[in-house]
């Protein structure tokens, strides 16, 4: 088995779509993807790009992605988000994941971030064990908040 990690292309972000939807099943959340291939495409690789994203090719096919932005922490400076690290089901366990972590820590250290951080589930311990076991902190204590669309849009009416 042959793993390759390389810069997405903008052909390749049907199959990132695919990986999205994958997870977004895994998650138990099937019907939350809005994004279409189309927005992958402009928001990463149009006139402002928005993201980064590495494929995960085993043995010539897609197997798996990981896509990353920047941030800025006021407390350490200059941070990278990794937003996902999605792996396809048949290729779990074969080191593509690994792989895919260990692109995104150099990435981010040729960046010169000060922190990569990135969110788990709390019943996902396959991924809490994996990300451990890398020396990652997970941090239980913190919780994220979000504002969806309609929020942000209840939001200003209520200002």
């Amino acid at each position: 088995m042959k793993i390759v990690i390389r810069e997405a292309r903008p052909s390749d972000m049907t199959a990132v779509l695919d990986l999205i939807k994958e997870l977004a099943h895994f998650e138990r959340e099937p019907d939350a993807v809005e994004v279409r291939a189309e927005d992958l495409e402009e928001d990463g690789f149009g006139e402002d790009p928005c993201f980064t994203c590495f494929i995960g090719e085993v043995d010539g096919s897609i197997g798996g992605m990981a896509l990353v932005y920047p941030r800025y922490s006021t407390w350490k400076g200059r941070a990278l988000h990794l937003e996902d690290l999605i792996v396809k089901e048949k290729f779990r366990g074969q080191g593509l994941g690994n792989a895919l972590l260990e692109k995104v820590v150099e990435y981010g250290h040729d960046l010169g971030v000060k922190r990569i951080s990135w969110e788990v589930l709390d019943w996902n311990e396959p991924a809490i064990t994996f990300y451990e076991r890398k020396g990652a902190r997970v941090m239980r204590d913190w919780d994220v908040v979000q504002l969806d669309e309609q929020g942000i849009e209840q939001f200003l009416q209520k200002r």
